[in-house]
């Protein structure tokens, strides 16, 4: 099969390059998938997991991406929940072999179906971003209708979810970003933007819950606007910043099988827009990745037409 590989941490995606790769078998519990659509998040490669094993063994060349949809042709022993020829969704583990390729093994428990009314390119763009902004907001964040919430990045591929499932729930929403991303936020349920690069952060009062995805100095600023009580959610790792008598959570999403399902039900209504920049096919996935010109939202890669 085709597949991107990457043979050096320190190259990035400078380092990516097109090879032919043998085809997955299904382990127990996996289902092998004919991917169609792939998507990659910008500092994968920089993660421990994108490079060892569980046990921690090197385990490059890499073939990199973790979001997926397309079509599942074989089953592995004891796999349960979906069946041959179904369209499904979802992440890989990042401890192997990622998505970036025609064929790609998955535990079954991390996929979700797929409708016939979803095109595998949206499937591939929402599965992370959705599930990050999902866990974050409600397991963590725990929000509830009336709050207001602070959005870093409101216009990004995590924040744009972010912004459309806080406004859904009924929450108050103000979006962060430059100054060109404020129509697009506004335009995503935001009832207010903060210009990050000329207005004060300060200026946007107390907020319940903050959705950080910067970390550093914006996190720390970020703690000092949240009311007594309230929580602080990052996605940019450990943070010394906390709220005054609140919480402070970073962390890493989960596949979650019941959430996906919510999340691609909201796509099919309309209530759900996915932040898609560039689609490419696999064979110009190296330049997709490498852009002469920065590009908003995510890149897709089209695996199959």
């Amino acid at each position: 099969m085709k597949a991107i590989v990457v043979t050096d941490q320190t190259a990035g995606t400078a380092g990516m390059t097109l090879v032919d790769r043998p085809e997955p078998v299904a382990a127990i519990n996996d289902v092998v998938v004919q991917v169609h659509a792939s998507g990659f998040t910008w500092d994968e490669l920089t993660w421990p997991s994108t490079w060892t094993d569980r046990l921690g063994r090197d385990r490059a060349p890499v073939i990199p991406g973790q979001e997926l949809a397309g079509v599942v042709i074989a089953l592995g022993y004891g796999t349960t929940g979906l069946s041959l020829g179904q369209r499904v969704f979802g992440l890989t583990d990042s401890y192997r072999s990622g998505t970036l390729a025609e064929y790609v093994a998955v535990e079954a428990r991390n996929l979700a179906p797929l409708p016939a009314d979803v095109d595998f390119t949206v499937g591939a763009s929402v599965a992370m971003p959705g599930l990050t902004a999902w866990q974050g907001l409600f397991e963590h964040g725990r929000l509830q209708a009336g709050q207001n919430v602070l959005v870093h990045g409101a216009a990004g591929a995590v924040g744009s979810m972010v912004t459309q499932l806080a406004r859904e729930a009924g929450a108050y929403v103000i979006g962060t970003g430059r100054g060109s991303h404020r129509q697009r936020v506004l335009e995503l349920g935001a009832r207010e933007f903060l210009d990050l690069e000329n207005d004060a952060l300060e200026d946007v009062g107390s907020v319940d819950l903050v959705f950080d995805v910067f970390g550093g100095d914006i996190a720390k600023r970020s703690a000092g606007v949240v009311r007594r009580g309230g929580t602080l959610v990052t996605i940019a790792g450990p943070t010394e910043a906390r709220p005054a008598d609140g919480l402070a959570i970073d962390f890493v999403l989960v596949p979650d099988r019941a959430q996906l399902g919510e999340i691609v039900q909201r796509v099919r209504d309309g209530r759900l827009w996915t932040n898609i920049g560039n689609i490419s096919a696999l064979d110009d996935a190296v330049a997709a990745f490498n852009p002469t010109k920065r590009i908003s939202g995510k890149t897709i890669i089209r695996v199959r037409p």
